[in-house]
């Protein structure tokens, strides 16, 4: 039984890495074998196709981007400097990862969107619930804001898709010109979509760049 687990681990190691560096469409299920080390019978004993590794790949990632979503926008910080650090925390993941393969590679459910939408039904309804739920999430601190006072917006929902559109497309942006410090536009640009004036979260974000 440890045998088996350990050859589903490898598996979905090696596609992960491989789909953020690469992207689905240019792999083939040999290949992926091969990057995990395991024979191709292993891989249809765990998974169907290359699409339901894709899916398991999708979850396995949100798991732990939830996580780390959840520990800054659920914490006990105020509201505002609360999506700060979410937006810092991206930008610091985009740079770990530029420093230590030389490109920045984006967002993995950005980059499925882009290449897979079309494609797959099934990946594209996955990644929809995905950013849906980031939405809610990042309304319920949008709303915390402006029961503060600290927010003008009319609308909490378009705000946070607003803003979850915004991080994505300055990832985007950052994997385009290789640079991380395309991120470091997106917070003056969310404080103004929010409608804040003299806000007293610095603007400037001290932390390295996605």
């Amino acid at each position: 039984m440890g045998r088996t687990s350990d050859a589903n681990n490898k598996i979905l190691s090696a596609a992960h890495a491989l789909f953020e560096h690469r992207g689905y469409s240019a792999l083939g299920v040999a290949e992926i074998c091969k990057a995990a080390g395991v024979p191709k019978g292993s891989f249809y004993y765990f998974f169907d196709s290359k699409e339901a590794l894709a899916l398991a790949v999708i979850d396995e990632h949100w798991a732990a981007e939830r996580r780390d979503w959840e520990r800054l926008l659920q914490s006990d910080a105020e509201p505002l400097e609360r999506l700060r650090q979410l937006f810092e925390a991206t930008e610091a993941t985009q740079r770990a990862v530029q420093d230590s393969c030389g490109a920045v590679v984006g967002c993995m459910f950005g980059n499925l969107s882009l290449e897979m939408s079309n494609q797959a039904d099934a990946v594209r309804g996955r990644l929809q619930e995905i950013f849906e739920v980031q939405v809610e999430m990042v309304e319920a601190v949008i709303i915390a804001a402006r029961e503060r006072g600290d927010v003008v917006v009319a609308d909490t929902r378009d705000a946070a898709q607003a803003m979850v559109a915004q991080l994505e497309g300055q990832v985007l942006f950052a994997k385009l010109y290789n640079n991380p410090s395309r991120l470091n536009r997106l917070w003056p640009s969310c404080l103004a979509l929010l409608g804040v004036r003299d806000p007293q979260v610095p603007a400037d974000s001290s932390a390295a760049a996605v």
